[in-house]
């Protein structure tokens, strides 16, 4: 876990040090809400409910140019199913993300900012056990994930932002001087499609 939680937070500050100096001019914070879908272990062909709420904040900032960097988080409650059966069970992400996005109408008042975002950081699961899943499980696993989206600005500082993003663990041995980068894909993963208000 430590190792997951010290990439995670490495990566938020990186993505922060990456996006140009006038970028804190334009910082924002988007509450948002949203829906996942196509979980699963693709290891046993382990399918969940699609369709889960979730919920989160992502928190950055852009430049005048085209990029920035942003915290993403997200929790999902009962993400694998009810807790008749799973007990309680959760999923939670917190990745630092670089992002992309060219401002279109420019950078004050009301515009249109597509973006493309990925980055790297911890995905956090929970069960509990229920009557249909018995055992209880928790991991912390490094994760990645990738999306594009829009945010929509009515006026200098309130907008509406939109995105779909793909998350999904990876495994990791221990780093050795001869295979510094001995990773693969790991097999939990999920589609998510949110949607919330920005505010600039």
């Amino acid at each position: 876990m430590r190792r997951a939680v010290q990439a995670c937070v490495v990566t938020a500050a990186l993505a922060f040090v990456w996006a140009p100096a006038q970028a804190r001019a334009e910082g924002y914070v988007s509450p948002w809400v949203a829906a996942n879908a196509g979980a699963g272990f693709s290891n046993g062909n382990i399918n969940f409910d699609n369709g889960r709420a979730g919920f989160g904040v992502n928190a950055g900032a852009m430049g005048n140019g085209i990029i920035g960097g942003e915290v993403d988080l997200g929790f999902n409650p009962s993400f694998f199913g009810t807790q008749n059966e799973f007990g309680s069970n959760s999923v939670i992400d917190l990745m630092g993300n670089v992002i992309i996005g060219v401002p279109i109408g420019g950078t004050h008042g009301g515009g249109l900012r597509p973006y493309f975002t990925a980055g790297l950081g911890l995905m956090h699961r929970q069960i509990d056990g229920g009557d249909l899943f018995a055992a209880s499980s928790s991991a912390n696993d490094l994760g990645w994930n990738a999306g594009v989206g829009l945010m929509g600005f009515f006026s200098e500082h309130v907008g509406l932002r939109g995105d779909v993003r793909y998350l999904r663990t990876i495994n990791a041995s221990d780093a050795s001087l001869s295979d510094p980068f001995n990773v693969s894909q790991g097999n939990f993963h999920y589609w998510r499609a949110s949607a919330g208000v920005v505010i600039r």
